[in-house]
């Protein structure tokens, strides 16, 4: 399978990652339920990328598969006021990914980067490898490192 540019980026970091491709089917439009059902994972340790608008500045939020991302509490998390999504085609430009595959490493911009505190409850958690289908594992504290994250309580049930 060829590298994406997040798995690139890991390995230029002399990041220890695991990659976990699985078939990913198109109908499906829950992406990281998808990769933690067909992988057998808790959920909980899976987490999602969203590109949020905060103030004008696209952030990237990650957030547990099974929650829901909190705007406000990122807005503040980013030192902004408002936070709304991103527009998917601004997304996908700056990323270099495609919406459903957005990792948060190797994005082809960088990008302010707020991670959810549950990452740290784990030992290691999955994120997008990149593509659809395609999920990472790593240690949390070398995704904070490799994304340049700050953490806070941005998830809610």
């Amino acid at each position: 399978m060829p590298g994406t540019p997040a798995t690139v980026a890991l390995t230029a970091a002399g990041v220890a990652f695991t990659e976990h491709p699985y078939d990913h089917d198109p109908a499906n439009r829950n992406f990281g339920e998808e990769a933690a059902e067909v992988l057998g994972l808790d959920p909980e340790q899976v987490f999602k990328t969203l590109m949020v608008d905060v103030d004008g500045r696209l952030t990237v939020a990650i957030v547990p598969v099974t929650g829901k991302l909190d705007l406000g509490a990122l807005a503040a998390a980013a030192g902004g006021k408002r936070a709304a999504m991103a527009d998917r085609a601004v997304a996908e430009r700056k990323t270099g990914y495609l919406v459903g595959g957005i990792s948060p490493i190797g994005q082809k911009t960088a990008l302010p980067t707020v991670i959810d505190e549950t990452v740290e409850l784990f030992d290691t958690v999955f994120v997008s490898g990149g593509r659809r289908g395609f999920d990472i594992e790593l240690a949390p504290a070398d995704l904070i490192a490799v994304t340049g994250a700050t953490i806070a309580a941005i998830a809610r049930d």
